[in-house]
């Protein structure tokens, strides 16, 4: 995508976190952006903010709609339409984790980790999937390390993960042929509130929410025969290292 300016964006769960600080970097660029959340109220805030750091050329909307749900996920993506005329850029970013031994997993947690994580990665494309081929437009998902790497008390999260990164390539494979762009991104240790973390200065060496951002500005800018398609991004020096 030579220019950026003018292009729209599709953000799930784009009201914190990775999700917010890439319509953040979106915005900068000039590109409209439409962030979801399960609750309209979040959604909205969200949006607002967004729009009081962005700049005249690009807006922010806010949008209900629960990736765990494909007819949910239309009517998002019908609103995006009416109000923008078009969809460049979709970026499948809602997740969570539910952590703990198989022992104690409950199956409601393994439900809806996979639901929300995987399933939703799906929904998400096959939403709209018509108007980015339409557009030969980008698909992104944000997988993780934890999708190449498994670890003790992540079954659920693993195998959401893992799921996320073949689909994704798969998905890539599949889309080729119609000059769209599909990518995955795998990110370690980001600095954001997910699993009941709280952001600090005590988490500095962490990947930062505007890094991921400006990855994603990167491959929307990456010339069109070249296609970084699964991207692993780490903290350079995390704790473990200095020991």
């Amino acid at each position: 995508m030579k220019d950026l300016r003018g292009k729209v964006a599709l953000i799930t769960g784009g009201t914190k976190g990775i999700g917010y600080g890439i319509a953040q970097s979106l915005l900068t660029q000039g590109i409209h952006v439409a962030i979801t959340s399960r609750t309209c109220e979040a959604a909205a805030e969200a949006a607002k903010k967004l729009n009081e750091f962005g700049n005249d050329s690009a807006h922010a909307i806010g949008l209900e709609a629960d990736v765990r749900s494909i007819l949910s996920q239309k009517k998002a993506v019908k609103k995006v339409i009416e109000e923008f005329g078009k969809l460049d850029i979709v970026i499948a970013n809602a997740g969570l984790g539910h952590f703990g031994s198989v022992t104690d997993l409950t199956v409601e947690q393994w439900n809806e980790t996979i639901e929300t994580n995987l399933s939703g990665a799906f929904f998400t494309l096959k939403a709209t999937v018509d108007e980015i081929i339409k557009s030969q437009g980008y698909y992104i998902s944000i997988s993780s390390l934890a999708g190449t790497n498994f670890f003790e008390g992540g079954s659920a999260y693993n195998a959401s993960k893992f799921g996320v990164t073949g689909f994704t390539q798969a998905a890539m494979l599949d889309l080729r042929k119609y000059n769209v762009k599909v990518s995955t991104i795998m990110p370690g240790s980001v600095s954001t509130h997910f699993n009941g973390n709280e952001p600090s200065d005590k988490g500095a060496w962490k990947i930062q929410i505007e890094d991921i951002g400006e990855l994603v500005v990167d491959l929307l800018k990456m010339h069109p025969r070249t296609l970084p398609s699964k991207i692993e991004v780490r903290p350079t020096v995390p704790p473990s290292a200095k020991n």
